[in-house]
């Protein structure tokens, strides 16, 4: 198991963040790196990762009220780490920073492992919700 760190802060270079948004493929938010800045930087929370050796490994935001909602926007792990406990350790960081709030909410992917990884740690698909399915909308611009 590799040594990284925890730590709540968006204290995260603007090279750093865009190499490691690079690193997962994630192009909507390396095409405009300003853009990407700016949405750690106004995120409500904030959690990073990094390895023994200080590089930035992994990171999870979320906005939220600190009432009703939690929307976990990004999870993300250096691809050479994944399956390795970080990400895990991110989403803990995320719930028990908003554990009282009455819903934590995401999207992601549609990639193999994703449900079981999100499942594993209680999250439930919309259309498997319980007493009813939900409805997830959602706008891109």
């Amino acid at each position: 198991m590799p040594q990284f760190s925890i730590s709540a802060s968006a204290d995260v270079s603007d090279a750093e963040a865009l190499a490691l948004y690079e690193s997962v493929g994630w192009a909507a938010y390396t095409r405009d790196p300003g853009l990407l800045v700016r949405a750690i930087r106004n995120s409500s929370f904030v959690v990073t990762a990094r390895s023994a050796g200080g590089e930035l490994v992994g990171l999870a935001r979320a906005v939220s009220d600190d009432a009703s909602i939690c929307y976990l926007q990004d999870i993300l792990v250096d691809p050479a780490l994944q399956g390795t406990g970080v990400g895990r350790t991110l989403l803990e960081a995320v719930q028990a920073r908003y554990g009282h709030v009455r819903q934590t909410v995401l999207l992601t992917d549609n990639k193999p492992g994703q449900r079981a990884f999100y499942e594993a740690l209680g999250f439930t698909e919309g259309a498997d919700f319980s007493p009813e399915p939900l409805r997830v909308f959602a706008l891109f611009r």
